[in-house]
């Protein structure tokens, strides 16, 4: 775990559940595994604040306990799992890409699910039923008309259909020491495990939801509203999903990620038709292909004419011809394993991420560097060995300037000297000095510069949000008075006196504000896009073949 990690890492739980859980969470990560009571000294926060923070993260799956060194009659050690603390940079991407495939109601289960670390079904039916039904317009639901439950347990089926959402996998004992242990009031603690060890992960329980979303009711109907919420919670045991609780599949939305990102590099390197070519072979085999696997399954040229969409229109010799230029296409993203079924085809996992990985490097030295020592880089990826003066040769670019780029490129250690003796002494004069260019340090090297990059857009962001701090709540404050005006049916004079509240400077630098953080928060998702595909590449590399 390096600095810049644990530093991300400290920022994200500070900005997600504040600081006690981020001092628990960091001195975790720095310490690797610790007893309870061995946390709460050192950290000299109270048991009590060090249990709940506990709670707070293996609820989210960012922390997990197990028997110590003195065996199961010891005391219970807990450790930090860091990617899934890092995993909520992607929160806003995971909800986004359960929008655009399942709608505004997968969006909100997926969103209910991430805010929650885990939940029931029935109560993330519930929960978002109420929530589509109170945001629903009145131009499209008239008074009275709520969203089904039935509806939003369609949605829920089919994220967990595609297998993005799963089980929790079932809680783990720690050791006999129950003593040390953690007595959460919440729903459950779950130790994190791989979907293949919990093979019921995606079978959906029996339950009898029936009923509407409910609108929020006014202040007299609140007692009434607390019975109708209790009376639920009695009722979660007649649904039969009683101690059942899901969690997202981080691992099947970043496989869809890695997907996509495919998609579009075969889009801009050939055409539309390719890329829905690759697009048809990547949904036939995404369920069915191992998360580390370097190839898809194999498919047939007839399987793939018969799964292409009809829109496309595409004849079965337009078809051959478009699966040759994949499979000769230099970047390699297509092959072929056989001649039975017209022809065997599969999409080569690792080499496109090798592919992408390599592009991200040739972007960042040419954005950094200038076009010629984009040249001279992607000269050394493709040549491997060369001397300064085959260098030259190559890239065509003059002595004194290809000397400076070179030397630049080395002291950001994006390009390596090697050199070969021809003696054993080592004299300058007999030593061969070769520049090469290592993909895979390389790449390690510039997702560590991403993550320094995140953590500064989050500290500045932080730091905008602090510096006005009094201007927002004041701005809060005024549109939920606007709110509960609007509510009662208030004329538009007082409306509009209130909004004059705000003074046109402050109104001025709310705008500017606005602008900044959403900026601030565009270029933190873009960052995240590469660490994703870093990130893909070097898991791929040390992939069990």
């Amino acid at each position: 775990m390096t600095a810049q990690e644990v530093r991300l890492c400290g920022l994200l739980l500070q900005e997600h559940f504040g600081d006690v859980v981020e001092k628990v969470g960091t001195h975790l990560i720095r310490s690797g595994v610790l007893t309870l009571r061995a946390l709460a000294h050192e950290t000299k926060l109270p048991l009590d604040l060090v249990k709940k923070s506990l709670c707070v993260l293996m609820q989210h799956g960012m922390c997990a306990f197990g028997a110590g060194r003195r065996g199961p009659a010891g005391p219970v050690e807990y450790h930090i799992i860091c990617e899934h603390i890092l995993h909520m940079l992607r929160y806003p991407r995971y909800i986004y890409t359960a929008k655009s495939l399942y709608g505004d109601t997968g969006e909100l289960i997926v969103e209910e699910i991430l805010q929650r670390g885990q939940m029931t079904m029935s109560s993330t039916v519930k929960t978002v039923a109420d929530r589509l039904t109170h945001n629903m317009p009145a131009l499209f639901a008239p008074e009275g008309q709520s969203m089904d439950y039935s509806e939003v347990v369609s949605a829920f089926s089919r994220l967990v259909e595609t297998h993005f959402l799963q089980r929790c996998p079932p809680m783990a004992s720690a050791g006999s020491s129950s003593s040390e242990a953690v007595n959460t009031p919440l729903p459950v603690v779950t130790q994190p495990t791989k979907p293949e060890d919990h093979p019921e992960c995606y079978r959906l329980p029996y339950i009898n939801l029936t009923g509407q979303g409910k609108r929020r009711r006014s202040s007299e109907d609140g007692e009434a509203e607390q019975r109708a919420a209790k009376k639920t919670k009695t009722d979660n045991s007649e649904r039969g999903d009683e101690g059942i609780y899901w969690q997202v599949n981080f691992q099947r939305f970043h496989l869809h990620f890695r997907d996509q990102a495919i998609i579009s590099a075969v889009s801009c390197k050939l055409d539309q038709t390719s890329s829905e070519i690759v697009r048809t072979m990547l949904r036939m085999s995404e369920v069915t292909t191992p998360a580390h696997a370097a190839f898809t399954q194999a498919l047939s040229a007839n399987e793939i004419f018969r799964a292409l969409p009809f829109s496309y229109n595409i004849a079965r010799p337009i078809l051959d011809q478009y699966l040759t230029l994949l499979v000769n296409d230099p970047m390699e993203f297509v092959g072929r394993t056989g001649d039975s079924g017209g022809g065997m085809y599969v999409v080569n996992l690792h080499r496109a991420l090798a592919n992408l990985a390599r592009a991200t490097l040739e972007s960042v030295v040419q954005e950094r560097f200038g076009s010629r020592s984009a040249r001279i880089f992607r000269l050394l990826l493709r040549k491997r060995h060369l001397e300064q003066k085959q260098v030259e040769d190559f890239a065509m670019v003059p002595a004194k300037e290809a000397k400076d780029m070179l030397y630049t490129l080395l002291s950001e250690n994006l390009v390596q000297l090697q050199e070969i003796p021809k003696t054993p002494d080592y004299a300058p004069s007999r030593t061969f000095y070769l520049y090469t260019v290592n993909q895979l340090p390389t790449a390690r090297l510039l997702l560590q510069h991403c993550y320094k990059t995140v953590g500064n857009l989050i500290e500045r962001r932080l730091y905008e949000t602090k510096e006005n701090k009094r201007l927002l709540e004041k701005s809060q404050q005024i549109e939920a008075i606007l709110a509960s005006l609007q509510a009662t049916g208030a004329e538009a004079a007082q409306l509009t006196e209130v909004e004059e509240m705000i003074t046109a400077p402050e109104r001025q630098q709310l705008e500017s504000l606005q602008h900044h953080i959403n900026k601030l928060d565009s270029s933190e998702n873009q960052v995240d896009e590469t660490i994703f595909l870093l990130e893909s590449y070097i898991n791929s590399t040390q992939a069990p073949p």
